[in-house]
């Protein structure tokens, strides 16, 4: 014989007598070589030496019983376990509703002795410590980008960067991902008279409906687990590699839910590697077939090939202008302008007068006559061009950059401005706050 702790739960719960088919109530006994299913027998049953196919009277048994103290003499392993249920019911600190829940003790006795053994016990406090320190232990090797601690930005309820950030909502920290896949539910109940094809059909579609939680799940999974969360800090993460390695990692994207987050970035890092020692490898290459044998010459053959470029440029940009300016007369109204301003004849066609040396200290304003998207500005923003000496094209693909990016992030500072696009800081404080003035950005 064996005493065991039994279930204090509802007795509906347990399997009835086999006996008498009545509910257990403690102390009851259950056959240690019956089974499974367990072999329960009442004690009236078990006084009368009851068998029934294999299981003997002569049988090992176990008497089932919670009428014996775990944490504190005066509360029985039963009443443990009416107060874990009566705190579950009711919700931490409803004292008094977990007292008439239980009926066996007092709304003061409730809480104390919960706080004490399920609160403030340091078994169980050093036991969550010491969990938590392995599994700590276990991660600390391999950090990723984003940790939970980090606070997303908190964005307003649908607006154009909440839904960049995978429908976020900061208040719950979870995001909205096919959140009406329980309307597919609503209207099912299973009833006796089905017929085999509807409670297949019910069947299948709560099948569909757990698929649907699954996918949901591993979508919430994947956003966290690669740091998604806060897109800015992702996307200012990425154009830290170079352009090559940008284009890698829009493509190998796809595949970061297979690798997980930390082989992904792994398999990035070793690209980017692999990146800059084939240019660094390809530099020396081209020092060696120039003869060149130590770094002082090095440095000395790097500059003379930098001018050499800038030569080739000024020699090419007149010709890179004429492939735009498809109108051949516009473009020699153009170039007189240009010759008349700077009060010296032009040589040939083939050399821009502003590559000639005037000895001036300022530049004039851009003649906007005749350059492309020219039409596609108003007055004041033709004056700014004009002022800041920069072509309309160029002038309108920074301000839809400019502009996108404010949408996005619900404002632009202007150091964000100066990082979207790459030209003269002046130039880029004018155009910021030329934007700002008339109202297409605003500030964050």
């Amino acid at each position: 014989m064996r005493l065991t702790f039994g279930s204090a739960g509802d007795p509906f719960d347990k399997p009835p007598c086999r006996g008498c088919s009545s509910y257990l109530t403690e102390p009851y006994v259950k056959c240690a070589e019956c089974g499974p299913p367990p072999f329960l027998l009442c004690l009236q049953c078990f006084t009368r030496g009851f068998e029934y196919k294999k299981h003997q009277s002569d049988h090992t048994y176990e008497i089932m019983t919670s009428d014996f103290p775990v944490l504190d003499p005066n509360w029985t392993a039963q009443e443990e376990m009416a107060l874990l249920e009566a705190v579950m019911d009711c919700g931490f600190g409803n004292w008094q509703d977990v007292a008439n829940q239980m009926c066996t003790k007092s709304k003061e006795e409730c809480e104390k002795h919960y706080m004490k053994h399920f609160i403030n016990n340091p078994l169980f406090a050093s036991t969550l410590l010491n969990l938590k320190q392995a599994e700590e232990a276990q991660h600390s090797e391999t950090a990723i980008p984003f940790h939970p601690a980090d606070d997303p930005p908190r964005p307003t309820f649908d607006s154009l960067l909440s839904r960049d950030m995978a429908g976020y909502m900061p208040a719950r920290a979870d995001f909205e991902f096919d959140n009406y896949a329980e309307w597919d539910l609503r209207d099912i109940d299973f009833v006796e008279d089905d017929s085999d094809i509807l409670h297949a059909l019910k069947i299948a579609v709560v099948d569909i409906y757990h698929s649907r939680l699954k996918e949901r799940q591993r979508r919430k999974k994947i956003v966290r687990d690669h740091g998604l969360i806060n897109l800015r800090k992702f996307q200012i993460l990425e154009r830290r590699y170079p352009k090559e390695v940008q284009d890698l990692y829009e493509t190998m994207r796809r595949f970061a839910r297979i690798l997980g987050p930390v082989e992904h970035d792994k398999f990035i890092e070793s690209h980017a590697l692999e990146f800059e020692l084939r240019r660094e490898i390809k530099r020396l290459q081209e020092y060696r077939a120039a003869g060149i044998t130590n770094f002082c010459s090095a440095r000395t053959y790097d500059h003379l090939k930098k001018t050499r470029d800038e030569e080739r440029l000024k020699r090419t940009m007149l010709s890179e202008v004429l492939q735009y300016i498809q109108d051949s007369s516009a473009c020699q109204q153009w170039l007189s302008r240009q010759a008349d301003m700077y009060a010296k004849p032009l040589p040939s066609p083939s050399v821009f007068p502003f590559l000639l040396s005037t000895g001036r200290r300022s530049a004039p304003p851009l003649n906007l006559t005749g350059l492309p998207g020219t039409e596609k500005l108003n007055e004041k923003e033709k004056e700014l061009c004009q002022m800041v000496r920069l072509v309309p094209g160029a002038y309108l693909e920074y301000k839809a950059a400019l502009v996108n990016e404010c949408n996005k992030q619900g404002g632009l500072r202007l150091a964000q401005a100066r990082a979207l696009i790459k030209i003269d800081v002046n130039k880029t404080r004018k155009i910021y706050d030329f934007l700002i003035r008339e109202g297409y950005i605003t500030k964050a």
